[in-house]
């Protein structure tokens, strides 16, 4: 069963868990460090298209949050939507379609994130992208904000919001594009309408593994056997040909804090 105790202790956070930014961003952070995203896992126990986002709570708290495991967007975003929600904080959920190699963007209901609404401000919250992405909540704003060395900004395109990242090579680049309003979680029962499915079977899903997880000051991201490491701002790329090397990113990846 969900306990918020428990959950609390698993990406470690001490002290009140009250509803205010402080306690978000280091809930978030807590999270991307202590919680795997781990396709892997998905790819395993996946049957069949259907509402993916429609998740048993309880199963995949004992399943990820107590035995460790690892999840993909709509297991990780949907236990820590939960989380914020027991704790008091105003959340939702978003959708978002990230960008592919050629250009496109993918179905608009690619991707399960959240939003927090408080003291006023729009608050993104999401611990279920592998990455590289932002660590702690991004504040819906004109500005642009700093993370561990990387900088983030939102701009517009038409009806869309762009998160965009940039390095210290300093080349801004699209992280996913979204919409600014709540879903609801019947709008994933039929993914043949949003093409869902066919980024399911062409995509990462389709044979290679995608694993991340946040470093104090940065993420790792392993996707099959190349590996990107950044830290504080910096990113190195390689692959990774050692088997025993590659099975060793892989339990430390894995591992996380927990």
């Amino acid at each position: 069963m969900f306990e918020v105790d428990t959950y609390l202790r698993r990406i470690g956070f001490t002290g009140e868990p009250e509803p205010t930014v402080e306690t978000l961003r280091a809930l978030h952070k807590g999270h991307l460090m202590s919680v795997a995203y781990d396709s892997s896992h998905f790819i395993n126990s996946f049957t069949g298209f259907r509402n993916v986002v429609d998740i048993d709570l309880d199963q995949a708290f004992t399943d990820i949050i107590v035995n460790g495991n690892g999840g993909v967007c709509h297991d990780l975003n949907g236990l820590f939507r939960r989380l914020l929600a027991e704790l008091g904080y105003d959340v939702a959920i978003l959708a978002a379609s990230q960008r592919w190699p050629n250009g496109r963007f993918g179905p608009d209901l690619e991707h399960t994130f959240g939003c927090v609404r408080l003291d006023g401000d729009i608050w993104l919250v999401d611990v279920g992208f592998a990455g590289p992405s932002y660590l702690e909540p991004l504040r819906v704003s004109g500005e642009v904000t700093r993370q561990y060395g990387c900088d983030y900004r939102l701009s517009e395109q038409g009806a869309y919001h762009v998160v965009e990242r940039k390095d210290r090579a300093g080349e801004w680049r699209p992280v996913y594009r979204f919409e600014l309003r709540p879903r609801e979680v019947s709008e994933w029962d039929s993914p043949e309408r949003t093409g869902v499915d066919e980024v399911v079977g062409d995509s990462l899903f389709a044979g290679t593994a995608l694993r991340g997880r946040a470093l104090p000051n940065g993420q790792l991201v392993l996707t099959g056997k190349r590996l990107l490491r950044v830290e504080d701002g910096y990113e190195k790329i390689r692959t990774l040909i050692d088997p025993a090397e590659y099975d060793s990113v892989v339990k430390d990846i894995l591992a996380g804090n927990g």
